[in-house]
């Protein structure tokens, strides 16, 4: 039975101003190197790695290699990036999640509203699925390391549950989280995917709910 690992990390807390981001391309903090050894010590060394085209997600791969003492490099692919959200990005967060009636519990819009001159939460699931099962076979057998984006890592647990995607938005996926998934292919039958963990931060402390202020970032693009 062939297995293909796969290591999602949320790329780094973006200094956002407190405005929707989406695809808009900011930089991230890579500067707390205590979360970034701590990445360094838990993610495979041996592995294929991938990003968005998105400056944060390659910024973070960087610092995660740096950590490692390794070169960087990564295959970058732009269909897992963050949803677009049109017209809403750039817009002050609060004010639009306050100007939402009803008000979304998890996300800016239900999974199937398009967001004017953007996507939907529907439409980045389809579109990183194709993706992830072309990488799956192409890398079939092997680690990969996907450094991408929240609602980019709810897709995928969509995909490898079988989620409603309104259900799937129900995850919560911190700052550099990682979240653990394999692909099998049996010998017979189709495939079948095994989730690990999700939203793992093997930075914190023992005391329980302790994250650094670096990681807590948002919950939302």
């Amino acid at each position: 039975m062939s297995t293909t690992q796969w290591w999602w990390v949320r790329h780094a807390p973006v200094p956002d101003g407190g405005r929707i981001y989406g695809q808009r391309d900011l930089d991230c903090d890579c500067t707390d190197a205590g979360i970034f050894a701590a990445l360094a010590r838990e993610l495979p060394r041996e592995a294929v790695w991938v990003t968005s085209q998105l400056k944060r997600a390659i910024q973070t791969a960087a610092a995660i290699h740096a950590a490692m003492g390794q070169s960087h490099e990564a295959v970058v692919v732009p269909e897992l990036a963050e949803q677009n959200l049109g017209d809403w990005q750039g817009l002050d967060r609060q004010k639009f999640l306050a100007s939402r009636v009803p008000r979304r519990p998890f996300w800016f819009a239900a999974a199937n509203e398009r967001a004017p001159g953007g996507e939907s939460f529907d439409d980045l699931v389809g579109r990183a699925a194709g993706a992830i099962k072309r990488l799956t076979m192409q890398f079939a057998g092997r680690t990969i390391v996907a450094v991408t984006h929240g609602g980019t890592i709810k897709a995928a647990l969509a995909l490898a549950l079988q989620l409603d995607t309104e259900a799937a938005l129900a995850f919560a996926i911190d700052n550099c989280s990682i979240t653990r998934m394999d692909h099998f292919v049996p010998e017979i039958g189709a495939y079948e995917w095994r989730v690990h963990a999700v939203n793992h931060r093997p930075w914190t402390r023992s005391v329980a709910g302790e994250v650094p202020a670096a990681a807590r970032g948002t919950a939302l693009a």
